[in-house]
């Protein structure tokens, strides 16, 4: 009977430590769910608060408003892109010096009634004339005996590709020739230009063509064109051959007239457009300018050619490849107060070490 008894007392501390064992390792596995589903929580939230902000209310306002997490953005590069050197750069002209520091590499200037050169300055090198080609385009429109009213509209033809210029004259833009060459030599309009080429008779081949023509014809053996607007650099000339040209050119009073005037209005639908001229020697009353033309593209440099009365002389001046944006008109008032002060007593031109680019 005792031994029963103490029997079954055994049966009950066995169960009851089984009991105790099972509690525990449920009450482990369970907390160690919820750890697990705390963490994968934290990492959820941790995501989400990288992206945003929770929304917040602004005071004094209904309406939740988020705001955005900044970051740091990093530092943008613009790459270095060195300035295209003109002709005469790389043919190396700047570097030939003269007695008036002139900032072109290539000038000339000469009595327009004895042809005497006065100064020159590697005046035989072959370069880029930019616009001064322009003044040729004026010629061969001028001479032709077009009828100056007939109306002429630019198209997508005349749009530069080549040095993507900028141009106030849209495609559909309707002109007459007269204005259209007004804008040409006196703001170096290029679809201008390019239009009066266009509509020549036998169109542009043929007109570039007569410009070559009309060339060599004036003596100008340095000379080539392949455009009427100066944008190719392929376009060039010697300064000996564009005081030629500027001395035929001022022979004709049109282009005397459209070259130098100051400023011109155009009607374009219901606007008017103010051009002006690019050389601002034109405006200055202490200059006399009987012809001019301005030129530039990054090939070519600064450049201008002009007819002008200098104590009491007719002038050609020729000024080619000058460098900064300003410097060809510097020139030419270098150029003029030496003239001025020198003139009466000058026994001999100054001529100045010259160079070739081939």
């Amino acid at each position: 009977m005792h031994h029963s008894h103490r029997a079954a007392v055994n049966r009950f501390i066995q169960f009851l430590g089984f009991l105790i064992v099972s509690t525990a390792l449920v009450t482990t596995a369970h907390s160690g769910e919820r750890a697990k589903a705390s963490a994968k929580k934290q990492q959820v939230n941790s995501a989400k608060s990288q992206r945003a902000v929770p929304a917040r209310k602004v005071a004094g306002s209904g309406k939740a408003v988020r705001a955005v997490a900044k970051t740091a953005k990093a530092p943008t590069r613009v790459a270095f892109v060195p300035p295209r050197q003109s002709f005469g750069q790389l043919a190396g002209l700047h570097e030939v010096s003269d007695p008036l520091d002139l900032k072109s590499s290539v000038a000339l200037v000469v009595d327009q009634d004895t042809h005497e050169v006065l100064f020159r300055k590697n005046d035989h090198a072959v370069l880029p004339i930019a616009s001064l080609t322009k003044l040729m385009t004026g010629m061969i429109i001028s001479q032709a005996s077009l009828p100056m009213d007939e109306p002429i509209t630019i198209t997508q033809d005349d749009v530069d590709t080549e040095k993507g210029s900028r141009s106030r004259l849209t495609v559909g833009t309707t002109l007459t020739r007269g204005e259209m060459l007004h804008l040409a030599l006196m703001s170096s309009e290029n679809r201008a230009a390019h239009a009066l080429g266009r509509t020549y008779p036998g169109g542009m081949a043929v007109f570039v063509a007569q410009m070559n023509a009309k060339a060599r014809l004036m003596g100008m053996t340095d000379t080539k064109y392949v455009e009427p607007t100066g944008l190719s650099s392929r376009n060039q000339s010697s300064a000996r051959d564009l005081a030629t040209l500027v001395n035929v050119a001022h022979g004709d009073p049109l282009l005397r007239e459209l070259s130098t005037s100051p400023g011109y209005e155009v009607a374009v639908g219901p606007k008017t457009l103010q051009y002006n001229n690019t050389n601002g020697l034109v405006k200055n009353p202490t200059w006399d300018i009987g012809l001019q033309k301005t030129g530039y593209i990054s090939e070519a440099g600064r450049c201008l050619v002009m007819q002008t009365q200098i104590a009491g002389r007719k002038l050609i001046m020729v000024f080619l490849d000058s460098a900064g944006k300003f410097s060809r008109l510097g020139d030419a008032e270098r150029v003029r107060n030496w003239l001025e002060e020198s003139l009466p007593s000058l026994s001999a031109p100054l001529h100045v070490r010259t160079g070739s680019n081939g």
